[in-house]
């Protein structure tokens, strides 16, 4: 794939590119997959797209297609499909993403401490909220 859907600023594009090195783990024409410089745990990878997306309903499907089965091999290579661990994907800055190019850590989860921590705050609703929300969502499907 060309680079012609890569920004000039944005650090993963420089390392699609390869004008920032990188740990480069795995790599198709429209994927790309390094080790994190500041991993959670060890072997704590990135999946990125080889086009330049801020969000993930930016990126297009074949695209989109293309990511998700090499973060699998890339999982399982790592010794993933015995352990636990997490596939994280965050869209906007309020959401945690701290580089605006979509991208999906695969984390190992090797014991409490160490990986990924998350804290789930759930809201109380009720069945009638949960159907509304389920119209507003079918609507627009």
């Amino acid at each position: 794939m060309a680079n012609e859907h890569l920004t000039a600023d944005c650090i993963f594009c420089k390392i699609i590119r390869g004008e920032i090195p990188s740990l480069k783990v795995a790599e198709t024409d429209k994927t790309y997959c390094f080790l994190d410089i500041n991993p959670l745990s060890e072997g704590h990878a990135l999946v990125i797209p080889k086009y330049h997306a801020e969000f993930f309903h930016q990126v297009p499907d074949d695209i989109l297609a293309d990511m998700l089965p090499l973060a699998k091999k890339v999982a399982i290579a790592s010794g993933l499909d015995a352990g636990q661990y997490n596939l994280l994907q965050n869209n906007g800055r309020m959401a945690h993403q701290e580089v605006p190019h979509v991208h999906f850590h695969i984390i190992p989860k090797p014991n409490p401490e160490e990986g990924l921590t998350v804290g789930w705050p759930q809201q109380k609703v009720t069945q009638d909220n949960l159907k509304e929300t389920l119209g507003r969502i079918k609507e627009k499907l």
